[in-house]
């Protein structure tokens, strides 16, 4: 199973004020796996950014005006989600600003089928605070480098927290990172790793003896 958990920083928060993307994120997951495959990528707007969302991403008009405009990158963009689900949180407001900007361009709106974190949190806790830093608090995922928002963190927070939502333990260890791990298995598709300890002869024998005088007990009485 592809899917695609994709996020995005704007101008501001309405479209119909002409506001624009200036940051589109998106990771692959095959079952739930971050696959390494990534699209990410800051846009020129042609406008200016507001000061309430400069304030959110820190995203300043000059750095901006040197990036290429969504119009240059929408065929590689729409190539990297083609047919695959869409995890986004608070999926209205990112649709709504890809469309627009797809709609710039004369193309058709985005058709993929998408799941909404935002609403999948509040079905599962109704009344709870369910913005992506109360959820990743909620299921403990570490969210301390996020003291602005960016796009490409967040889709990489809100993959573990879709895994929570769906009541999956994340199916990942990577033993890469661990100073302890051999390098010569680095080519072995490892997804668990338990240690496995075998019992001695002496284990066994004693085994083998309780089992016997077990049953027979329970057998007389």
């Amino acid at each position: 199973m592809i899917e695609i958990v994709l996020d995005t920083e704007t101008t501001g928060l309405s479209v119909k004020e002409g506001h624009r993307v200036v940051e589109i994120a998106c990771i692959e997951l095959e079952d739930l796996i971050p696959t390494g495959n990534e699209f990410h990528i800051c846009l020129n707007p042609e406008r200016k950014v507001s000061e309430q969302a400069f304030k959110i991403h820190g995203f300043a008009d000059n750095f901006l005006s040197k990036q290429k405009k969504f119009s240059e990158i929408k065929d590689s963009f729409l190539n990297f989600i083609k047919d695959k689900k869409l995890i986004i949180h608070n999926a209205e407001f990112d649709l709504t600003h890809l469309n627009n900007e797809l709609f710039l361009c004369g193309n058709e709106k985005i058709s993929n089928e998408v799941v909404d974190t935002l609403i999948l949190a509040k079905e599962k806790f109704p009344g709870s605070q369910v913005s992506l830093d109360a959820l990743c608090k909620r299921f403990r995922v570490d969210n301390s480098k996020r003291t602005q928002h960016n796009a490409l963190l967040d889709c990489h927070l809100l993959s573990k927290v879709y895994i929570n939502l769906i009541d999956q333990k994340e199916p990942k260890l990577n033993l890469q990172n661990n100073e302890n791990f051999d390098k010569d298995q680095s080519n072995l598709n490892i997804e668990y790793y338990k240690k496995i300890i075998v019992p001695t002869d002496e284990e066994i024998k004693n085994h083998k003896k309780y089992i016997k005088e077990s049953l027979k007990k329970n057998f007389f009485n």
